[in-house]
């Protein structure tokens, strides 16, 4: 959350010619309703399992980038799925910058909304502990500090 996934995904699918697809997008296409408003609605666990068969069932363009959302990986087999069909990408940033960069847009994440800039990083940094060790399993990872679709791409293409 805040590294700019989503923001950089759709500048490298434009830059490589890609399709982009936000898998939270299509989570709520399935759902009907918001993300937030399904997790508060339905809980964490009916969320994670939606966001799986979504994940699993997207009908995979040759040459798309995905969004996905920060616990996607840390659930089910889903970090070893998109590893099967795909390259992944961790954006890697200290908790500290992700705090400051959400500060500003927390109001539109129910999660945050209501801590403080101390809360927020500890919520955060919390957050990377129990998630890095999905997220490591990337099959690329670069320093998300003024970080550019164009490094991205030239990652990717050491890589194939």
């Amino acid at each position: 959350m805040g590294c700019g996934k989503t923001t950089l995904g759709k500048k490298l699918a434009q830059k490589m010619s890609y399709e982009f697809i936000d898998l939270d997008h299509e989570v709520e296409k399935a759902a009907g309703m918001s993300v937030s408003d399904y997790f508060s609605a339905k809980g964490e666990e009916a969320f994670r399992l939606l966001e799986k068969q979504t994940l699993n069932g997207i009908d995979l363009p040759r040459n798309c980038i995905i969004s996905a959302g920060g616990g996607t990986p840390c659930f089910f087999d889903n970090m070893e799925f998109m590893n099967r069909n795909g390259i992944t990408v961790y954006i890697e940033m200290p908790a500290l910058a992700l705090a400051q960069r959400l500060e500003h847009g927390k109001h539109k994440r129910p999660l945050l909304a209501n801590m403080n800039e101390q809360e927020l990083a500890a919520f955060i940094k919390g957050k990377l502990v129990e998630r890095e060790p999905f997220y490591k399993r990337s099959f690329l990872i670069v320093n998300g500090i003024n970080i550019t679709a164009d490094h991205i791409r030239n990652n990717l293409f050491q890589i194939l």
